[in-house]
């Protein structure tokens, strides 16, 4: 029984016990400053649905399905075989490669991504990219590509 009581005096103790400070500079402070910008803006329940998009951006070989949901602008993209940025968007863009960061997670299909450095992989379903600006991508084989960009969606494929 004393080792039981113990235990239960010290788990007791950890929870009564005040707060630590965290030291200029620690990952602590970084992420109390992180979780405070979270919250520093007023947040209202939303369901949304991309079955009914607020705005449908069309391209030669696919469309971003963009939706208005958390004061932000998410966007699902859907690639048809065969599209590829540097041949269906850039026109649209006007830029010689996407200027558009992206974070980003993948449904469905095979997606290949060359970063300007050089960087290339290929991205498929239950992946998560995070992309600066500076790319090109493709679909790779014969199913559609389909992804969700939390970011890069508000100005992607939208004519200038």
């Amino acid at each position: 029984m004393p080792e039981i009581d113990r235990a239960a005096k010290t788990a007791a103790n950890r929870r009564a016990a005040p707060a630590r400070r965290s030291d200029p500079g620690t990952r602590d402070e970084t992420l109390k400053s992180e979780e405070d910008a979270m919250h520093n803006h007023e947040q209202k329940t939303e369901h949304k649905s991309f079955t009914k998009p607020e705005e449908i951006r069309s391209f030669p070989n696919g469309q971003a399905e963009i939706l208005n949901v958390g004061g932000a602008e998410v966007g699902r993209l859907v690639f048809k075989p065969g599209w590829r940025w540097s041949n269906d968007v850039k026109p649209l863009a006007k830029t010689s490669s996407c200027e558009a960061p992206h974070f980003q997670y993948h449904v469905s299909g095979r997606l290949a991504i060359r970063m300007d450095d050089g960087t290339e992989f290929v991205a498929g379903p239950g992946d998560i990219t995070s992309l600066p600006k500076g790319h090109d991508a493709w679909v790779v084989g014969d199913e559609p590509v389909v992804v969700v960009d939390w970011f890069g969606a508000s100005n992607y494929a939208r004519r200038t």
